[in-house]
């Protein structure tokens, strides 16, 4: 009787028999250099672990952050209400190193608790400034004092606000989930990276079929909803976010694209993604902002730093 053939083991059991399978103590315990590019500022406890002020400038408004996807939301939407006219969104924009930890200063956690880029400081009414965190609170919060860039029809507002929160939900996969896997971690794992790659080209596929029938992603007008995506999406699409152009095929989405580059011609869009960046030719970062003539004489190829 001739022998049975090896049955070939299957990915899966290839995987589960590893010795490379983690498996969780009882008790988790902080492991200080784990944590891939980002581990010496990630930790598992909140506060500040210095003292430091944060400068204040002659705006009312106080913007500490840094050219993230997250900060260009703000610093988008500040510039394209100055393009509008109003003067009381002029701002100051202080540079928050974030791979220094500078977000762990007490200043800082002061305004945010939750030491994460971008802050705001209202100091329009100078007895009782008002801080502002979270990129998407910090939108909604300048749409409603200029009463700009949010529609006043009521379904048209409701689904700018829709598309808003869909971006607080979903970004968080794309960043802290493909992005940490694929460009940050220590080692590419096949598992971590598909499982992401899946999600993100989904959420992908949900802006290209919804941006196929409409301008915007609140319709035909432009609001806080293209602001808030545009600067993760956007960048994705274009092959600017992560290096991952080519394997998440993010040209193929058309529909993203074509909205993506409408965005991207809108001089307060180009000015907007300029403010606190830290990468990049010099000649597109402005490091602070404190005045709109600073767009043509402090970049930092004027600078020469």
């Amino acid at each position: 009787m001739a022998a049975a053939t090896p049955r070939r083991a299957t990915k899966k059991e290839m995987i589960v028999s590893s010795t490379d399978v983690y498996v969780p103590p009882k008790v988790w315990i902080w492991d200080k250099e784990n944590g891939g590019r980002f581990a010496n500022i990630n930790r598992p406890v909140a506060g500040a672990t210095s003292d430091k002020d944060l400068p204040v400038g002659k705006h009312p408004l106080q913007l500490y952050s840094q050219g993230t996807p997250n900060g260009v939301k703000v610093t988008v939407m500040l510039e394209e209400l100055l393009a509008l006219g109003h003067k009381g969104a002029e701002y100051d924009a202080w540079l928050i190193r974030i791979g220094n930890g500078d977000q762990f200063g007490s200043g800082f956690v002061g305004i945010n608790p939750n030491s994460k880029i971008p802050a705001l400081v209202d100091r329009s009414k100078p007895k009782k400034p008002r801080r502002v965190f979270e990129s998407g609170a910090i939108l909604l919060y300048l749409a409603e004092k200029f009463k700009a860039f949010l529609p006043k029809d009521a379904d048209k507002r409701t689904e700018a606000l829709n598309w808003l929160f869909w971006q607080m939900g979903s970004a968080p996969y794309l960043g802290g989930g493909f992005g940490h896997f694929y460009a940050y971690a220590p080692a590419k794992w096949e598992y971590p990276i598909n499982r992401f790659a899946m999600e993100v080209k989904r959420q992908l596929d949900v802006l290209d079929r919804h941006l196929a029938g409409n301008a915007y992603m609140a319709g035909d007008e432009y609001t806080i909803a293209d602001m808030a995506i545009w600067p993760w999406y956007g960048a994705l699409s274009k092959g600017l976010l992560y290096g991952a152009g080519e394997f998440l095929d993010g040209a193929s989405y058309k529909h993203v694209v074509r909205w993506t580059e409408e965005i991207g011609q809108r001089p307060a869009v180009k000015r907007g993604r300029m403010v606190n960046r830290i990468q990049g030719d010099p000649s597109s970062q402005l490091h602070e902002r404190h005045d709109a003539d600073d767009f043509a004489t402090k970049t930092q190829d004027k600078m020469g730093t």
